[in-house]
C-alpha cells in the first residue's frame, strides 16, 4: 500500500513536492492502542503516509522512551546487529567464525572513565539515553513477533544499556590512518615523486618522512584488525555454516562498502530566499543498503521538539531542526588519527620502547561468549587486547608493534552524539556552544535560525601536532605527541556573509591564511567539483526557491568530467576507438544524467581507465600497481599542467595516456552497452539494487521481498547528486539516502526523502516505497505541526502506561 488519498492540508503539502504518485481511495488512519510498560504518561506515534514517525509525549523521558520503542518497532534487526557488531558480541549469536571480528571491535571501544564520558554531553543526555534504551528493551520484552532475520539465523535480540550507545565508536567516520599507510607503502615502492599524482595535497605542502620512520617497515596487513573492527557484518555462507545455522539457497550479495564518504550542505539567508526565510539543505552521503542507514523522526514533548534524521540506534537526531534553528552536516576531513610504530624486542617481551625505556603493554583479558551448534550451546573464548599509552595495538610482528591513536579514545567522542547540544538551541550562541563540544565525526556544520542568522563552523576534535604533519605513520618513541586539541574558538567561522549563503561539500574550505605548517588540520580533501557547482548555482539567482534547492541536490553536472573532457581540445588520433570517443565527448555538457551515453563513456574512462594507464606510463611493477587507484582529479591536474614528472616529454606522455585510456574506455563501453553509442545509457550501467547483509542466507522465495531495485540512476561521486560506484563495477554503492530541505520557521514546507524507505521490515509498505521517488529525484513533505501531522496520518498508535 502506497498510502491513502489525501485532502485539505495534506493534499496541499503533497502538491508542493510535484509528486504525482498513485493514491488509493479515501480512508481513515488505522488506529491502534497499546499498553507500554515503562511509559509514565499517555503518548502517541503518528506514522504518516511516507512511513515517517511523529512522536508526541507528555514529558521528555517518555519522548525518548517512545523513540527507542519505535526504533525497535521499525528497525529491530538493524539496531540489534549494530550493537552486537560494535560491542564485539557477534560470536554469541552467530558462532566462532566471528570471533576475530569481535576481538577487533572490542579493541576500538571507548574504555575511558564513564563519568567523564557522560559529563562531556549536555546534562540531560544520559537520562535521555537511558530512556531511549529502556524503550528498545520494552519493545523486545513485549513483542510476540520478531523480524524474519532472527528466525533465519535462529537468534534473539539482546537488551541494551545506556553505556552501549556511547562506548561504540567504530561507526563514526574519522580519518586518516588508512591514508597514512597507503602513502608510506607508496614511498617504500619509490613513489615519492608521484605522491600528488596519487592524491591532491592541499594546501601545497612538502611531505616529510618523520625522522626514524622506515616506510618499508609498514606491513601490508597492518590495518587488518582496524578494518575488521570497523566493517559491517558479512553473512557469507561458510561463516554461518560454521555456526550450525540452517542451509538455505544463497543469492549473490553485492559489496556495498562505499569507496568514499562525503556530503553536501548549505544555508541561504532570508534576503536571498524566495520564501522570505532562510533555507537549509543537507544530503549526507554514506553507503547505501536496506534498510537505510538513517531514520527520519519528529519528536515532541513539553520543552522539546526536534525533527530530522539520525542513525536509528542513537537517541534524538543528527541533523534537522527544532522550533527555532536548523542545522546540517557534512564531513570536514580533519585528520583525527595516527598510526604509531614501536620497537619491540624478544629480550623485553610484553613491552615497547618509549623515551628510551621499555614500557609494558597494558593488556586486558576478555571472555567472549561463542555460540555452538545450537543457539543454547555457548562456550567462552578468552581474547587478549593490548594497548600502549597512545591506543589499541592493532598489529605486531617480530620487530614492531603498531597502535592506533584516535579521538575515539577521548571522553565525548561518541559519533554524532554531540548533536544533543542543539536540541534546545535558540540562537547563534547556542550553536557555537555545540560546535565547541563536537568531537566525531569531524563536521562542517551549517546553520540558520528564525531570527535570520546563517553561518558555518567546522566542528571536531583536531589534534595539535607540533613539528609533524600527520600524513605518515610516526615512531612511537615519544617524539611525536599530540599537544591537546586545536581550540574550537581558533577554528574558522562564517557568520551572515554578504554573499547570502554558506555551503560545504568536503572540499578544502580553510582560510587562505590558515597556518597549516604549524597548525595542520588536513592536507587531503575532496575534489572541488561538487562545491564549485553548488556555489555557482547558489550565486546565479538573486532569489532561490525550495524547488531550486531540491534541483541542486539532484543535479548531475560533473565538473570533474568537464575537466577531463577539456584535455581533448584539439586532439585527434589515428586510433579509431579513441577518435570515436573524442567525437562523442567533445561538446558534451557534463550532465551525467541516466539517459546519457556520453556520461557512460566519461565514467568508464575517468574512473576505470585513466589512472591505471597513467600509472603504467610513469611507473613500472609494484609502483605502477600502487598508483592504479590514483584519484582521477589528481591525474587530470597533472595532465592539464603537463607536469614535468610525467617524463622527459610531458606532452607526449599526456597524449599517450589520454589516447590509450580513451580507446580502452570505448572498447569497454562497446562490450558492456553494445556497438551503437546512440543506444548507450549511463543508467543501464549505473544501477541501484540493494540487498540486506543477511541476503546470502535468505531462501530464494523470500529474497525478492528483501531486495530493492534495480533502477538506473544518474550522477557520480563528482556531481552534487553524489552516487558512487566501484571501479569496473558500476552498481550504486553509496551517496545520499536522505535529502532534506528545511524552510526555516515554516517547517511544514520542508521536503525530504529517505531511500529505500523508513522501515526495516520487508513485509512493510514502507520498506521500499520511497525508492522510486529517490531514484527520480523526488521528495515528500516533512511535516512538523500537529495539524499537518494529523492531516497526513496513515496510522496512529496510542500508547498508554501500564497501571
Amino acid at each position: 500500500m502506497i498510502g491513502r488519498k489525501l485532502t485539505g492540508m495534506a493534499a496541499a503539502l503533497l502538491a508542493a513536492t510535484a509528486w504525482t504518485a498513485p493514491v488509493l481511495a479515501d480512508a481513515a488512519p488505522q488506529m491502534d492502542r497499546l499498553v507500554l510498560h515503562g511509559l509514565t504518561a499517555p503518548a502517541k506515534v503518528t506514522v504518516d503516509r511516507w512511513g515517517i514517525a511523529h512522536i508526541r509525549a507528555g514529558n521528555v523521558h517518555d519522548a525518548f522512551f517512545v523513540q527507542g520503542w519505535n526504533a525497535a518497532r521499525d528497525r529491530l534487526w538493524q539496531i540489534d546487529l549494530w550493537r552486537k557488531r560494535g560491542l564485539g558480541r557477534l560470536s554469541a549469536s552467530f558462532g566462532p567464525a566471528y570471533l576475530a571480528q569481535d576481538r577487533a571491535s572490542r579493541l576500538l571501544l571507548y574504555r575511558g572513565d564513564m563519568a567523564a564520558e557522560w559529563a562531556s554531553y549536555p546534562a540531560g543526555a544520559k537520562a535521555e539515553t537511558e530512556a531511549f534504551v529502556a524503550g528498545i528493551n520494552a519493545y523486545i520484552a513485549q513483542s510476540t513477533t520478531l523480524p524474519p532475520e532472527f528466525t533465519i539465523t535462529r537468534t534473539r535480540p539482546e537488551l541494551w544499556a545506556a553505556d552501549d550507545v556511547v562506548r561504540i565508536r567504530s561507526h563514526a567516520l574519522v580519518s586518516n590512518v588508512a591514508d597514512e599507510v597507503e602513502r608510506a607503502r607508496l614511498l617504500c615502492q619509490g613513489g615519492a615523486p608521484f605522491l600528488t599524482l596519487h592524491r591532491r595535497i592541499e594546501p601545497a605542502h612538502d611531505i616529510r618522512v618523520p625522522t626514524g620512520l622506515d616506510p618499508c617497515s609498514i606491513p601490508a596487513d597492518v590495518l587488518d584488525d582496524y578494518l575488521l573492527g570497523t566493517k559491517g557484518v558479512s553473512f557469507a555462507a561458510p561463516a554461518l555454516s560454521a555456526a550450525g545455522l540452517p542451509d538455505a539457497v544463497f543469492a549473490d550479495s553485492r559489496d556495498r562498502a562505499a569507496s568514499q564518504e562525503g556530503s553536501n550542505n548549505w544555508a541561504i539567508d532570508a534576503a536571498h530566499s524566495a520564501t522570505g526565510r532562510p533555507i537549509v539543505a543537507n544530503d549526507p552521503h554514506r553507503a547505501h543498503g536496506v534498510p537505510a542507514l538513517r531514520y527520519l523522526v519528529d519528536l515532541a514533548a513539553p520543552g522539546l521538539h526536534i525533527a530530522g534524521a539520525g542513525e536509528p540506534s542513537l537517541p534524538g537526531i543528527s541533523f534537522g531542526h527544532n522550533d527555532t534553528i536548523a542545522w546540517g552536516l557534512t564531513i570536514f576531513p580533519a585528520d583525527q588519527e595516527d598510526l604509531y610504530v614501536y620497537d619491540i624486542s624478544p629480550q623485553h617481551p610484553g613491552a615497547y620502547l618509549y623515551q628510551g625505556q621499555w614500557e609494558p603493554f597494558q593488556t586486558e583479558q576478555e571472555a567472549v561468549p561463542v555460540r555452538g551448534g545450537t543457539p543454547e550451546a555457548l562456550t567462552v573464548q578468552n581474547v587478549t587486547l593490548a594497548y600502549t599509552r597512545h591506543g589499541p595495538v592493532i598489529h605486531q610482528d617480530g620487530t614492531h608493534a603498531y597502535a592506533l591513536r584516535t579521538v575515539w579514545t577521548e571522553p565525548g567522542g561518541a559519533g554524532y552524539f554531540n548533536a544533543s547540544w542543539l536540541y534546545g538551541a535558540t540562537g547563534w550562541g547556542d550553536f557555537t556552544t555545540a560546535q565547541a563540544h563536537w568531537s566525531a565525526p569531524p563536521l562542517n556544520l551549517v546553520y540558520a535560525d528564525v531570527h535570520g542568522d546563517i553561518g558555518w563552523r567546522p566542528a571536531a576534535f583536531i589534534p595539535q601536532r607540533s613539528g609533524w604533519d600527520g600524513l605518515l605513520p610516526v615512531p612511537g618513541d615519544g617524539r611525536f605527541e599530540w599537544r591537546g586539541m586545536i581550540a574550537a574558538s581558533d577554528l574558522p567561522v562564517i557568520h551572515n556573509p554578504s554573499r547570502g549563503f554558506v555551503a560545504t561539500a568536503n572540499a578544502i574550505n580553510l582560510p587562505k591564511d590558515w597556518p597549516s605548517e604549524t597548525r595542520p588540520v588536513s592536507f587531503v580533501w575532496s575534489d572541488p567539483s561538487r562545491i564549485d557547482e553548488i556555489e555557482a548555482r547558489l550565486a546565479a539567482k538573486p532569489k532561490l526557491t525550495l524547488d531550486d534547492m531540491t534541483a541542486l541536490q539532484t543535479d548531475t553536472t560533473s565538473r570533474l568530467a568537464l575537466r577531463g573532457v577539456a584535455l581533448l581540445r584539439g586532439l585527434t588520433t589515428d586510433d579509431a576507438d579513441a577518435q570515436k570517443a573524442i567525437v562523442l565527448l567533445q561538446g558534451w555538457d557534463g550532465d551525467e544524467r541516466a539517459d546519457s551515453g556520453a556520461a557512460a563513456l566519461a565514467e568508464l574512462w575517468l574512473t576505470s581507465q585513466l589512472a591505471p594507464v597513467a600509472a603504467t606510463t610513469v611507473a613500472k611493477g609494484d609502483l605502477a600497481k600502487a598508483l592504479e587507484n590514483a584519484a582521477p582529479g589528481a591525474v587530470i591536474d597533472w595532465l592539464a599542467r603537463g607536469d614535468a614528472r610525467l617524463g622527459p616529454d610531458p606532452a607526449l606522455a599526456r597524449r599517450t595516456i589520454v589516447v590509450t585510456s580513451l580507446a580502452a574506455a570505448w572498447r569497454d563501453a562497446v562490450a558492456r552497452l553494445g556497438a551503437d553509442p546512440a543506444h548507450w545509457r549511463w543508467g543501464d550501467l549505473h544501477l541501484a539494487q540493494w540487498s540486506p547483509a543477511i541476503a546470502p542466507r535468505v531462501p530464494a522465495t523470500m529474497l525478492a521481498k528483501m531486495t530493492v531495485g534495480p533502477l538506473g540512476v544518474g550522477g557520480s561521486g563528482s556531481t552534487p547528486m553524489a552516487t558512487w560506484d566501484a571501479r569496473n563495477a558500476y552498481t550504486v554503492t553509496g551517496g545520499a539516502s536522505v535529502r532534506l530541505v528545511m524552510d526555516v520557521g515554516a517547517w511544514d514546507n520542508s521536503r525530504v526523502i529517505n531511500s529505500p524507505g523508513q522501515s526495516g521490515d520487508p513485509f512493510s509498505a514502507h520498506y521500499r516505497d520511497l525508492f522510486p521517488l529517490w531514484a527520480a529525484g523526488r521528495y515528500v513533505p516533512f511535516v512538523y505541526s500537529d495539524a499537518a501531522v494529523a492531516a497526513a496520518a496513515e496510522r496512529v498508535i496510542s500508547l498508554d502506561p501500564a497501571r
